[in-house]
């Protein structure tokens, strides 16, 4: 396996040019860029141009992460070139048979693991992942994340070969026994108060906390914040009790509040009859997360060589932790083998398997996906 990591920049373009020697059927251009299309659709086409037979797979972001810091407005880029292990990209319009459509286009015998990038807006997450995680089983890994627009909300995308797309979930397929895929999640939230019941929710949408509208009962907890929502309901997110995570909860975060009926819309399921509890941030509890998260990658099996990780943080973890955030970006590296490379970016939920081994959603989480070749 070969690596090569690139960061663009409007102003600078790319740190050093991407090497087109590594393009081949069996190399996977990995991306995630500014959610301002102007930022990177032309660098992204042209770049497509010279890796042609290449599988080329994206999504926009909240932020870029390239080795140990965070940038915006630009791309973060890792080509890896496979010696032993075959890849498949497939896509999918976002709708009640996408997860499904996506798992048959992927399964194989040799399948080992899929990474997974969706639109951020128009998606319930949970519903997406879980539907992949039930037609593929708890042996084959699963990973990825929502695209990201800052703390916008407005729109996102995905790109899959030579389209950027709106509305639809992309993933690519990893066949054969060289690959090796570890993962590890955590989050480092402080959960407030009594245990809420969610007494009428409609998949992703909460409409009643308590029998209290939901909406009506956040404002009260966010105070002179609430006027600046959804973008503040990042920062005090919602834990579902769960006994499958290794903390106990499941962690959901605000896209959309709707003022006519009092609902609040997460980016997963708020199953009715749950227990929720409302969390707020302790900044060195985040970046503990974020270490502990790296300190589950099980690196047992590697003996050297190209190794790269995937660090998908929450948006809501960027914003809370401020001047701080790169601290959680710079803990995962000190963490994970000396050669590892790294790329990311802040998202609108991440995926990953639980404690259990099926893989859910989350949300406000730091997670990992690393990847190398016997």
């Amino acid at each position: 396996m070969q690596v090569s990591t690139h960061r663009y920049s409007r102003d600078e373009h790319w740190d050093t040019p991407p090497d087109t020697s590594l393009d081949s059927a069996s190399t996977l251009v990995l991306f995630f860029g500014s959610a301002h299309m102007q930022d990177v659709q032309q660098p992204l086409q042209e770049l497509r141009a010279q890796f042609s037979q290449s599988v080329f797979l994206g999504c926009s972001s909240a932020g870029e992460i390239y080795n140990d810091a965070i940038y915006d407005h630009g791309i973060s880029l890792a080509i890896i070139r496979f010696d032993k292990t075959r890849i498949k990209i497939t896509r999918d319009s976002l709708g009640p048979q996408s997860g499904k459509h996506i798992s048959d286009q992927l399964k194989d015998d040799e399948l080992r693991a899929v990474f997974v990038l969706s639109d951020g807006i128009d998606v319930n997450g949970s519903q997406l992942v879980n539907s992949i995680s039930r037609e593929l089983g708890t042996d084959i890994v699963i990973t990825g994340g929502l695209g990201g627009d800052d703390d916008r909300f407005e729109k996102t995308w995905t790109w899959c070969q030579d389209e950027m797309l709106h509305g639809c979930v992309t993933a690519v397929g990893f066949y054969g026994d060289a690959v090796h895929i570890e993962h590890g999640s955590r989050g480092g939230w402080d959960v407030l108060g009594t245990h809420r019941e969610v007494t009428r929710s409609e998949g992703n949408v909460l409409y009643e906390l308590d029998g209290q509208p939901a909406l009506t009962l956040y404002r009260k907890y966010l105070g002179d914040r609430a006027d600046e929502l959804p973008a503040t309901g990042l920062l005090f997110p919602l834990a579902i009790r769960n006994d499958e995570e290794a903390d106990g909860y499941t962690v959901r975060t605000i896209l959309g509040i709707n003022e006519e009926d009092q609902s609040i819309t997460f980016a997963g399921d708020l199953p009715q009859g749950a227990f929720v509890r409302l969390m707020s941030a302790n900044f060195d509890r985040l970046i503990d997360g974020a270490a502990d998260a790296a300190s589950h990658i099980d690196t047992a099996a590697y003996s050297g060589g190209p190794i790269i990780n995937i660090a998908i943080s929450c948006v809501g973890r960027r914003l809370i932790l401020g001047q701080r955030a790169e601290e959680e970006i710079e803990v995962v590296r000190e963490e994970l083998p000396d050669a590892t490379r790294q790329i990311g970016f802040y998202s609108y939920g991440e995926i990953s398997p639980l404690a259990s081994g099926r893989c859910d959603l989350h949300n406000q989480t730091m997670t990992l996906t690393t990847i190398w070749e016997e």
